[in-house]
């Protein structure tokens, strides 16, 4: 069997998908969730036209010439605006983010005027009709649209919408994403493993990944390596909209994961892929389900979830947010590539031009995690790549998670 492009195979896993079903949550629950549909403003911000600053609240046409004393008739905190109206010659001590009074246009701020004991102010330096005063809707106005639908709710975006009176909003639901670690090698962090065994990393990795970008993992824990055992924690899993194999995935003999998935009902589209590292990769549908056996390399299992996994996340959720690589220089060559695409883990820095140089570590091997720890980014080489020199564009996959 040949191998299969990494273009092909992710256009395979998006193939069909569609956004997940929409759901109500409190605004405070919705950091990172996507906008099922527009959000508009529930009022106009400002409501009223406001003061931007601490001052006197006066009419433009009697500060034209100055200094000029002015009668105070009253007081506007925030919170508290002046129920009366100003008329000709009178003033009103405002502050910042209080309503305009009636009749007054102009806001002369303090350091401009001074004061005395005799309920009066004199204005020292005039100012134009409008000064420091914030128009009502001067933000936004009721029933604009600003955050349009799958918008990624951010804090910035959780701030606007509690400014346009949400306390509650309408998000796509997210994708349930099961994770099934198998191995007898594998015991999980804090354990004390025997001689012939390792710390199991990938599921607790592969999680937060899953997390950051609008899924929810279930840990389904380490499975054996005994094909009941596998067929028994793949049933487990049928309700998830996501299911993920860690390890199993080639084919030798202690690798049952495949024959679990087929007896399972799952059926398997791929199971190799044209690129390093990852290329034991599996793809598969059981329904609406979709299915990825992951390989058990550290390195291996987080770049194919970084290459597929992620962007099957963002289109079960809406999120339009771009996973395409950036364009760097190189910080140092690097030889032909053979047949398969490469993912080279690499550092990112900017150049004396204000340009991306990403600089590739000497070691790649898809089992260092302290390498890839470092790394801030993966220079892609496309199969057969020639030999490049240090300054030479490359397209970069940014590893911000």
């Amino acid at each position: 069997m040949s191998l299969l492009p990494v273009d092909d195979a992710l256009a395979q896993i998006l193939k069909g998908v569609k956004p997940l079903s929409a759901e109500d949550v409190p605004l405070t629950n919705a950091s990172g969730r996507v906008l099922s549909g527009p959000l508009k403003a529930q009022r106009a911000q400002p409501p009223f036209a406001a003061s931007a600053m601490d001052g006197y609240a006066v009419r433009a046409a009697d500060i034209a010439d100055v200094p000029v004393t002015l009668k105070v008739i009253g007081e506007a905190p925030a919170g508290h605006g002046f129920s009366g109206r100003l008329t000709k010659g009178t003033a009103v001590r405002i502050f910042t983010g209080a309503p305009l009074p009636r009749s007054a246009d102009t806001i002369v701020i303090q350091e401009n005027t001074e004061t005395d004991t005799a309920g009066t102010v004199t204005v020292m330096k005039t100012a134009t009709k409008g000064s420091f005063v914030r128009a009502a809707g001067l933000d936004f106005r009721k029933d604009e649209i600003l955050l349009p639908r799958h918008t990624v709710m951010g804090a910035r975006q959780i701030g606007l919408a509690a400014a346009m009176n949400h306390d509650r909003v309408q998000v796509v639901r997210r994708p349930s994403v099961a994770l099934l670690a198998t191995g007898d090698e594998l015991v999980e962090p804090g354990s004390t493993p025997r001689e012939d065994q390792i710390i199991s990393s990938n599921t607790l990795a592969i999680a937060a990944m899953v997390a950051r970008f609008g899924g929810e993992p279930v840990d389904l824990g380490i499975i054996p390596d005994k094909a009941a055992r596998i067929e028994k924690a793949i049933e487990r899993a049928a309700g998830a909209d996501i299911l993920v194999t860690i390890g199993g995935a080639s084919v030798g003999d202690h690798d049952l994961v495949q024959a679990a998935m087929e007896k399972s009902g799952i059926q398997i589209g791929f199971w190799r892929i044209a690129m390093r590292p990852g290329k034991p990769l599996m793809f598969g549908r059981r329904g609406e389900q979709r299915v990825i056996g992951l390989p058990g390399n550290p390195v291996s299992a987080m770049v194919c979830t970084r290459l597929f996994i992620l962007p099957l996340i963002a289109k079960m959720t809406g999120d339009t947010r771009s996973f395409d690589p950036v364009t760097a220089v190189l910080g140092s060559g690097m030889k032909t590539n053979d047949q398969r695409q490469d993912y080279i883990r690499a550092t990112l820095a900017r150049g004396d031009q204000g340009e991306l140089v990403a600089t590739p570590f000497p070691r790649q091997d898809s089992s260092m995690q302290r390498v890839f720890a470092q790394a801030d980014c993966l220079i892609i080489r496309r199969p057969h790549a020639p030999a490049a020199k240090a300054g030479e564009q490359v397209r970069v996959l940014l590893l911000d998670f």
